[in-house]
């Protein structure tokens, strides 16, 4: 964005022109936006932030004595800002790991700019770097796609050019480690899967060293230190990340005002709605925004406008896989499953059942191909989910994969199992992996674990009768949206969803023994509506989801 072409419309903002600074916040808001979203990673502080930075703007722009610095001079303004909200914050305040509302900035960042591959890794790493890294990260983010210089960059930190090359450089090579981490979690190294199984996955300071250092020193998680593209090739060109639906700007003071809404131009189709009338508002139109001064209002969709790709809620959307082939010739259905004699080819005939471990060296069938267009996930990438009522809801068309936590050693007894609910569409049970079964032996008892579920010194948890035993990692198959909840009243366990693809189910089932696991996995899809729906799972939303009953009609 070059402030050239802002020359005319800043010397009339001075100049008192109220519509021309509204115009001039329209346009320059959401430049704001992503650096004080990603600086602060989407904390709920971002929005004050945004507030607080352009209110001084308009309020100061008065002494801005030359129009073509004004760039330089609004990010100066956005960091100030950022660094005053980190002393006014006590370190628990600073805390990211605390659970907040807001949304989780990578994430805005991969869903609504849809980047994958490589550059969706890259947003993704920005999650495991320091407070600090990510405000200079969040600057050179806006350098390398061309909205920034490396002046404005240095005067932004308020550090030489020569200090700022060294301090991007020292920050590039955390992304690069944070990249290879994201990459590793990726993967099925059954070493780092053990190493984070206590892990809950918020990313910090001190799990970053242990993974790199796991990654450093692990053969199997090689791969994450292949040649890569350089973050800044990726990042060439990139557009900003637009303003979220729902997004409130009102400005107001003395006798100015400005409320301002998305930029114009946007592709998303995002106009404003006034919420709060004044007896002689000033309105000004710009390329499909519209904007009060002096009211309150929020970015909202269009009725005719096509639905945003993300919504405020913090979502996650799976990598979609490779072309979806033919489908492949079906398995013989798996062991897991008992039919009922009605209508054997309608969904839902299947449904899952105490099965019998296959032999560990047994390689499983081939995994069929499902139809792929993505999950969104209302967890985010990863929904940890550690008590009662705990629960995530998934819509779209691809895999999910349910890592299981259980904790026999806070509190063994019986365990209420989770339960699926308000199904619309179909849900699919496609796989098991994760290179054993819960109740499969453990070498060497270690913390006092005889298997998966427990050990005598440690207690164990146990299953209601009839039902499947679940492997450390499920794969499921959702084409449509369903919630699942987390019923924790007896035995302690816990639950992480991540929206999957069928490239990563099909790796995960085919590690067995030679990798270092105990078994390889098993296959349940047949391709068809005939594979097995999950235990606990129902169309209807009840009050209480531990209500559910264990066989599924759907």
């Amino acid at each position: 964005m070059d402030t050239r072409h802002w020359r005319s419309t800043i010397a009339a903002a001075q100049a008192g022109d109220r519509q021309a600074l509204d115009e001039l916040v329209a346009g320059w808001l959401p430049l704001v936006y992503n650096i004080v979203g990603r600086a602060l990673n989407g904390h709920a502080d971002v929005d004050d932030v945004v507030q607080e930075t352009m209110l001084r703007a308009v309020d100061h722009l008065g002494s801005l004595r030359d129009p073509d610095s004004f760039r330089s001079w609004l990010v100066a303004i956005a960091m100030r800002q950022i660094r005053d909200r980190a002393r006014r914050r006590t370190p628990a305040r600073l805390d990211e790991s605390v659970p907040h509302e807001a949304a989780d900035f990578a994430e805005l960042t991969v869903l609504r700019l849809q980047l994958e591959g490589e550059r969706r890794e890259v947003a993704e790493a920005v999650r495991w770097l320091d407070d600090e890294d990510r405000q200079l990260l969040s600057l050179w983010w806006l350098e390398v796609a061309g909205e920034l210089s490396r002046r404005e960059l240095a005067a932004a930190v308020g550090i030489s050019r020569q200090h700022a090359a060294v301090r991007v450089q020292r920050m590039k090579e955390r992304l690069e480690t944070s990249r290879g981490i994201v990459r590793a979690l990726d993967g099925a190294c059954p070493d780092l899967r053990e190493l984070t199984g206590r892990w809950n996955g918020r990313p910090d300071s001190v799990w970053r060293k242990r993974l790199a250092r796991h990654i450093r020193g692990c053969g199997y998680c090689g791969d994450a230190r292949e040649p890569v593209v350089p973050a800044e090739r990726l990042l060439v060109g990139i557009a900003l990340v637009p303003i979220p639906v729902g997004f409130t700007l009102s400005l107001a003071f003395g006798g100015k005002t400005a409320v301002a809404a998305t930029a114009a131009g946007t592709s998303v189709g995002w106009s404003a709605k006034v919420l709060t009338a004044l007896a002689k508002p000033a309105v000004a139109m710009t390329a499909g925004a519209t904007i009060v001064a002096g009211g309150a209002y929020v970015v909202t969709q269009t009725p005719d406008a096509p639905p945003p790709r993300a919504a405020v809620t913090p979502t996650a959307r799976a990598t979609p896989g490779p072309p979806t082939p033919s489908a492949s010739p079906s398995p013989s259905p798996s062991p897991s499953a008992t039919r009922r004699q009605q209508q054997p080819d309608l969904y839902g005939t299947v449904v899952d059942a105490v099965d019998r471990a296959p032999d560990p060296n047994a390689e499983p069938a081939a995994l069929p191909h499902r139809p792929e267009s993505g999950i969104t996930s209302t967890g985010g990438r990863q929904a940890v989910m550690q008590h009662r009522g705990d629960s995530v809801t998934l819509s779209g068309q691809g895999y999910v994969l349910v890592r299981w936590q259980i904790s026999p050693h806070s509190r063994p007894g019986g365990l209420v199992m989770p339960s699926w609910t308000g199904l619309k569409g179909k849900l699919f049970h496609v796989a098991s992996g994760g290179g054993r079964r819960m109740d499969d032996p453990l070498a060497g008892g270690s913390d006092g674990y005889a298997t998966g579920m427990g050990g005598p010194d440690i207690g164990y948890t146990v299953l209601p009768e009839g039902t499947q035993q679940m492997w450390q990692n499920e794969y499921f198959y959702v084409d449509g949206s369903v919630t699942l909840t987390v019923n924790e009243r007896g035995a302690d366990y816990g639950l992480t969803v991540f929206p999957s693809s069928w490239e990563a189910a099909e790796k995960d089932v085919l590690t067995g023994p030679e990798q270092g696991v105990i078994r390889y996995g098993l296959v349940r899809d047949t391709g068809k509506d005939t594979a097995p729906v999950p235990q606990y799972v129902t169309r209807e939303t009840p009050a209480d989801p531990a209500t559910v009953p264990q066989e599924s009609r759907v």
